[in-house]
C-alpha cells in the first residue's frame, strides 16, 4: 500500500470514530461527603443525599462521584478526613452536621462547603450572615437543642407518671452543654428529675442503659447527635429491653423500633442540602446562596413499641402526630 493511500484511509478510520473516542470527556466531578455517623449505619443519610441530588439532576456513577468519610462518633477524626478530602481536590465538600461542618471549614477556604447545622450558623463562623453568607460555605440550619423542652412535654404527656427521665449526650458533640442546659430547664418547669448520661461508642450506649437501670430512670430523651442515629436500631432494642420509655429527635428512630420521636425532618434537610450542592456543581457561589432555615418537624407514634410497653396512648397524641407506625 502507497504512503499516500494508508494516510487516506487513516483519515478515512478517524472520522469513523465514535465521539467519544476522539474527544477527551471531561471528569466527572466529585463530591466529599462528611458524616459523624457510622458507613454501615449511615446509609438512610446517604440514600437522602443521592435522592436530593437526582431531583437536582445529579445521578452517582453517571455524572456526579461520592467520597464518603464517617467518623462513627469519633469526631476528632473529622479534620484529618476533612483534609484528606481537601487533597483530593472534591469539587464540593458536604458535611452532614455541626461536627464536620466546622471541620470542613477549617479545612479550606476555596472550595465550596454545604453544611447540615444544628446550631447557629453565624454564631459558629461558618457565614458571615444568614442571608449573604459571604464566604465558601452555606447550608442549612435545623433546630435540634432547642427542642428538647417539647420531647421532655411529650414524654410526659405519654408517660404522666414519670419523675424521673434520663438524658442521654454524647460528650464530644458542639451542643451536648446546650442540650443538658436546656433539658435541665425544662425539666424544672414540669417537676421531672434529670439524670445525664454520656456515650460516644457502642460500648458506652450499654454502660448508658446500665446507669439508667441502677438509678431507676423511668424515660429516656436521647439528645440529636449523628453517631446515635446511626445506632438507632441498637437505641430503640435496649429501651425496649430494659423498659425504658424514650424520645427521639427523628423519625428515622421510629422506624427502627423507638417509641415517639419529634424533630426536624431530616429528608427536607437532605432535599436542601443536595439542591444547593446540584446549584453550586452547574456554577452557583456559595456565597450568594442564602443559608435555609427548615422548618418542617415530624412527630411519629410507634403504636407497636406502645403495647410492648404497655402504654395507653392518649387519643390527643395520636390526633396530633403526623405519622402513627402500626
Amino acid at each position: 500500500m502507497r504512503r499516500r493511500e494508508f494516510i487516506t484511509l487513516l483519515g478515512g478510520a478517524v472520522v469513523g470514530w465514535p465521539l467519544p473516542a476522539r474527544a477527551q470527556q471531561p471528569a466527572m466531578p466529585v463530591l466529599g461527603v462528611l458524616g459523624g455517623g457510622s458507613a454501615a449505619t449511615g446509609t438512610f443519610l446517604s440514600a437522602r443525599l443521592r435522592q436530593g441530588l437526582a431531583e437536582a439532576g445529579f445521578i452517582e456513577g453517571r455524572n456526579v462521584a461520592i467520597e464518603y468519610r464517617w467518623a462513627e462518633g469519633n469526631y476528632d477524626r473529622l479534620p484529618v478526613m476533612a483534609a484528606e478530602l481537601v487533597r483530593s481536590q472534591v469539587a464540593v465538600l458536604v458535611a452532614l452536621s455541626t461536627p464536620p461542618a466546622l471541620a470542613a471549614k477549617a479545612a479550606t477556604a476555596t472550595i465550596p462547603i454545604v453544611f447540615g447545622a444544628t446550631d447557629d450558623p453565624v454564631k459558629l463562623g461558618l457565614v458571615a450572615s444568614v442571608p449573604r453568607p459571604g464566604g465558601n460555605a452555606t447550608g442549612v440550619h435545623f433546630l435540634v437543642s432547642v427542642l428538647a423542652a417539647k420531647q421532655l412535654g411529650l414524654l410526659h404527656e405519654l408517660v404522666p407518671a414519670i419523675t424521673r427521665v434520663g438524658l442521654l449526650v454524647n460528650p464530644n458533640h458542639a451542643n451536648a452543654d446546650a442540650v443538658v442546659e436546656d433539658m435541665t430547664t425544662a425539666a424544672a418547669g414540669i417537676g421531672l428529675q434529670i439524670d445525664v448520661v454520656q456515650a460516644s461508642d457502642r460500648l458506652g450506649i450499654e454502660r448508658a442503659f446500665a446507669t439508667l437501670v441502677n438509678n431507676k430512670a423511668e424515660g429516656l430523651v436521647v439528645a440529636a447527635d449523628p453517631f446515635f442515629i446511626s445506632r438507632r436500631l441498637q437505641l430503640a432494642t435496649l429501651a425496649t429491653r430494659h423498659l425504658v420509655p424514650a424520645v427521639y429527635n427523628a423519625r428515622e428512630y421510629a422506624e427502627a423500633g423507638g417509641l415517639i420521636t419529634y424533630g426536624t425532618s431530616l429528608t427536607e434537610v437532605f432535599r436542601h442540602i443536595a439542591a444547593y450542592t446540584g446549584r453550586i456543581l452547574k456554577g452557583a457561589k456559595p456565597a450568594d446562596l442564602p443559608v435555609v432555615q427548615s422548618t418542617k418537624f415530624d412527630f411519629v407514634i410507634n403504636l407497636s413499641t406502645a403495647r410492648a410497653f404497655g402504654i395507653d396512648v392518649p387519643e390527643t397524641l395520636l390526633a396530633r402526630a403526623d405519622e402513627v407506625i402500626e
